[in-house]
């Protein structure tokens, strides 16, 4: 790939890819490196992208393996990355609120079957299209949007389900 087109795809496509590796892991800092993984990938692939798929389909493809690797790689080794300490200074109380309503949401996320769980993660984390969803699953924008909507509709459920527990 030429200085040029990789610089464009760089400038193009990094916060997208970066938004959608932070769904994958979570992990601010593992995210960025393997943002910056994939685009050493794709800068070195040698035109590897033979554009049966928009760029931005390769790149979450090339993310996405780059993960599972990492994953791997972490099982084999049983060691965990450190916590980031982000000391924002809000007040206390609020701050464990928001933990515990980050806490319900997160549990009710992880509790919707596949593939609703993960395209709720792409639209909302991700912050990608329907389009680039449908692609990352070979699927059309349509079937995107339906799966979203469904699992939208599933987790308020789940929620309010919750809620009505305590």
């Amino acid at each position: 790939m030429e200085k040029k087109a990789f610089e464009k795809l760089y400038e193009t496509y990094y916060m997208r890819v970066y938004s959608y590796v932070m769904t994958l892991t979570g992990k601010q800092y593992l995210a960025e490196e393997i943002t910056q993984e994939t685009f050493y990938k794709a800068f070195t692939a040698n035109n590897a992208f033979r554009g049966e798929s928009n760029a931005m389909t390769w790149l979450c493809a090339i993310a996405k393996n780059l993960f599972f690797d990492e994953m791997r790689r972490q099982s084999k080794n049983s060691e965990t990355a450190p916590d980031e300490n982000t000391d924002s200074g809000t007040d206390i109380e609020r701050e464990i609120e928001d933990k515990d309503a980050s806490y319900r949401i997160h549990q009710a996320l992880n509790q919707l079957d596949e593939p609703y769980r993960k395209v709720f993660e792409l639209r909302i984390f991700g912050e990608l299209s329907f389009r680039e969803i449908g692609g990352i699953y070979g699927k059309t924008e349509n079937w995107a949007r339906v799966t979203y909507h469904r699992a939208k509709l599933k987790l308020q459920e789940r929620m309010s389900v919750h809620e009505n527990k305590l």
